[in-house]
């Protein structure tokens, strides 16, 4: 249900994976500035708290990827499973 209305709202696959990238950049540079400016400790919990989402973009992606084939094949009749 999730997924057929974000593929209805236009989002894609692409928009997914490309979130996903930049949460693993946006951890690391979060880590990065955390180190230099607050103790090692509070750098990791910020580096982990931003790059935690990477792996819910990337299924997300994955999920929408498959609703995309299954438009693009013409399997989506409106019967049977959603996503």
């Amino acid at each position: 249900m999730i997924v057929k209305k974000l593929h209805e709202l236009g989002v894609t696959s692409e928009h997914a994976y490309l979130a996903a990238t930049a949460s693993i950049g946006l951890s690391l540079a979060s880590w990065l500035t955390s180190s230099r400016n607050e103790n090692l400790e509070r750098a990791d919990r910020w580096g982990i708290f931003v790059g935690e989402w990477a792996p819910t973009f990337f299924g997300l992606g994955l999920a929408l990827a498959h609703y995309e084939d299954r438009d693009r094949i013409g399997g989506s009749t409106g019967e049977g499973h959603e996503l």
